[in-house]
């Protein structure tokens, strides 16, 4: 197994907003400006949200990262803030990291006054090993049905 790697901050790491938000892009064919713009608007926030967080390898590129943002394109406006994008690359699965990077996320919104979260996802089972409880069936903006998972902080 790796040894485990440190949470960077996007916000505290501005150097790393270009790499990072191709990588999002690549991962989950959100616009690359999307990213880019979010990350931007992490530096100045004061509520926590959006904030964007990175692991990285011993070559300093990314090995998997998440984000908070205020809605992760679902017509559920009042569902808010949105854990989104996890994803963490093949050869760092089954290590616990996406289990540190959601629990770091989670702890950074409740630091924030922020007592619950939200995510949509595709995975029936995923997150409530994760200890997140399932919502309910949601529409994403383009009407498609998604699951959603809550928690709280």
């Amino acid at each position: 197994m790796n040894e485990m790697k440190e949470i960077t901050t996007i916000a505290s790491a501005p150097e790393l907003i270009r790499q990072a938000s191709l990588w999002f892009h690549e991962k989950w064919n959100i616009p690359v400006e999307a990213y880019r713009q979010s990350m931007l608007e992490s530096i100045h926030t004061k509520t926590g949200v959006p904030a964007w967080y990175v692991m990285l390898d011993e070559r300093q590129e990314i090995l998997a990262g998440v984000g908070v943002i205020v809605n992760d394109f679902h017509r559920r406006k009042d569902l808010t803030p949105n854990v989104c994008a996890l994803y963490v690359e093949d050869s760092y699965r089954r290590q616990g990291i996406a289990r540190k990077l959601l629990t770091h996320a989670c702890n950074e919104l409740a630091a924030h006054g922020i007592r619950q979260c939200y995510l949509i996802t595709g995975h029936t089972d995923l997150y409530e090993h994760y200890g997140w409880s399932f919502y309910g069936v949601i529409e994403e903006e383009e009407g498609s049905p998604i699951r959603c998972y809550q928690k709280e902080l």
